[in-house]
């Protein structure tokens, strides 16, 4: 699975998971196109970082919510490396509250991101992507679009709605050659769940058939093989990396 003259645009890869899987798509050979809001220094960080790798790597800060940033950053990546051969839609948050407690902006704040964000991004690479008949584009979904999560509404409803986007996309664009997946990851290991509470810890443990919480490698190296040609009859999926925690 080598990448070697393709190019990758990652959003949100400033940090945390979405540079996780900058780094293994740009160890595999990859030109890198890492995303992140105007106000994060960690991407210039970031860039650093792979630059000392011998990573071929650009900076486009933007806000996925806007289509004039989302055009910028698809242009950069093709006045830079020449084309857009993966999209991963990583860009993300999370406001978590209980229903009756969720404000409209906290609803809106986390579907607009998440799932418009995913959408503009698309959108705004489709053209490239069909004039060269080829092309990955990769959703990062969740376990909590397919069971949902007490606390989560605006989340599971953006993550599901990333995976109606991934099938719809699959059977619009397939004709051109691009395929389109989603991958779902479970409790991935972070800076979040570092902190809770061992009892915490236990009960989403009881609940994984492997025992063990994810990593972001393990979503990296997933994401890897759907960004390779080695996934080239493989579209409009939606692939969980949790270790067994829904069958």
């Amino acid at each position: 699975m080598q990448l070697k003259g393709k190019t990758a645009v990652v959003t949100g890869s400033g940090r945390g998971l979405g540079k996780s899987i900058a780094l293994k798509l740009g160890e595999m050979g990859a030109n890198i196109v890492l995303n992140d809001i105007s106000a994060s220094d960690s991407v210039e960080a970031t860039a650093e970082e792979f630059k000392a790798l011998g990573i071929n790597v650009v900076v486009t800060k933007g806000d996925v919510r806007s289509m004039d940033d989302v055009k910028s950053m698809i242009k950069t990546s093709v006045d830079t490396f020449g084309s857009v051969d993966i999209l991963v839609n990583n860009a993300g948050i999370t406001k978590d509250t209980i229903i009756f407690k969720m404000s409209e902006q906290d609803w809106d704040d986390v579907l607009d991101i998440n799932l418009k964000g995913a959408f503009l991004c698309t959108k705004a690479v489709a053209k490239t992507m069909m004039k060269k008949r080829a092309g990955k584009i990769i959703n990062i979904s969740s376990v909590a679009g397919v069971m949902g999560n007490i606390g989560q509404a605006n989340y599971s409803a953006s993550k599901a709605g990333l995976i109606g986007l991934t099938k719809s996309t699959a059977k619009e664009l397939s004709a051109w050659g691009i395929t389109c997946n989603a991958v779902a990851p479970g409790v991935i290991e972070s800076k979040m769940t570092e902190v809770l509470p061992d009892n915490v810890k236990e009960n989403y443990l009881n609940n994984i058939p492997l025992k063990r919480f994810g990593t972001p490698e393990d979503v990296a190296n997933v994401v890897a093989f759907l960004a390779s040609d080695s996934s080239n009859y493989v579209t409009g999926q939606v692939i969980h990396i949790d270790g067994g925690l829904v069958m």
